[in-house]
């Protein structure tokens, strides 16, 4: 992609204008780096393990306090910092994910990233060693993907694994860690079917770049793999997560409420469906238009599982 015209970054829009009057010098960039347009998309599915864990009902309203602090060390250091440390090296001036035109890279960036993530782990002593401990291994799979030498992001495969992981099963998990409450096999199997389900997700979220990740040199899974690949994993993937979900409504006794997972499962077949028959004649656009409609698919299965475990 081009790069924006000098100053157009600071000045794309309304809320850019705004950020730059109220941090003045590169002090907002700081902030744009840590892609906060991601944060409402995190928040969600972190917040999901919290409300698994003490259900809709309003049990539980002792865990809120340390949920609220769990869902700040998660989205705003853990994720925020990544995806800060993840802009120093890959040195973007086209649109990346959440954030379009990005500012040249401040300065002290890196330094900012790192406090960012080891105050989260410091932070993250306050909360039960579950919390901590998932923490940690996020921690170390942010720079394992990220840094070189590792840089495992430009690895096709072990960027999927980790992904699929990190943000899948992980980030709900935090939060129902958060309550201090012991983890049982069926909540278990809610919170594993997310991992396939980010399985199928990820390629999705590259076939939009495929073009320019091959221009690049970039072997990223979707190149890998091929288009038509990419959207059969995905399916699979994808058909791999409700199964888990069947599974965990028969061991959590869910009854008929379980069926109202075919909704979730519909809308992704609704999606996956007319894109593995058309790909071939699909534009960048179209690809992109495809993830967000996934993206939208994930959106309504985390409210319908919270319907079907957490009523």
């Amino acid at each position: 992609m081009v790069a924006p015209p000098p100053g157009g970054a600071r000045t794309l829009n309304a809320w850019r204008r705004w950020g730059y009057r109220l941090l003045p010098g590169d002090l907002f960039s700081y902030v744009l780096h840590m892609r906060p347009a991601e944060w409402p998309i995190m928040a969600g599915h972190t917040l999901l393990g919290y409300v698994l864990a003490v259900g809709l009902k309003g049990a539980g309203r002792q865990e809120l306090g340390p949920a609220v602090l769990a869902l700040v060390i998660w989205v705003i250091f853990l994720n925020g910092g990544t995806l800060a440390i993840n802009s120093v090296f890959d040195k973007d001036e086209g649109d990346i994910g959440y954030l379009n035109a990005p500012p040249a890279l401040p300065r002290h960036l890196l330094h900012f990233s790192l406090v960012l993530l080891i105050g989260g782990q410091l932070l993250a002593l306050l909360l039960p060693l579950g919390f901590q401990i998932a923490y940690a291994i996020c921690f170390a799979l942010s720079i394992l993907y990220s840094v070189p030498p590792f840089r495992f992001k430009a690895v096709a495969g072990v960027d999927w694994v980790i992904n699929m992981w990190g943000f899948g099963t992980f980030t709900p998990y935090a939060a129902w860690a958060a309550t201090g409450r012991p983890l049982d096999l069926g909540h278990g199997l809610i919170l594993f079917a997310f991992c396939p389900l980010f399985a199928g997700l990820y390629p999705l979220t590259q076939l939009y770049q495929f073009d320019e990740d091959r221009r690049r040199g970039d072997r990223t899974l979707a190149l890998i793999l091929g288009m038509r690949a990419s959207l059969i994993v995905a399916t699979l993937c994808t058909l791999l997560a409700f199964a888990v979900l069947g599974w965990a409504g028969i061991v959590l006794a869910s009854g008929l409420k379980a069926t109202a997972l075919v909704l979730p499962l519909g809308l992704w077949l609704a999606v996956l469906l007319p894109w593995v028959a058309q790909y071939a004649s699909w534009t960048p656009a179209q690809h992109q238009r495809g993830m967000y409609r996934a993206l939208a698919a994930w959106a309504v299965t985390d409210l319908t599982v919270l319907f079907v475990f957490a009523t």
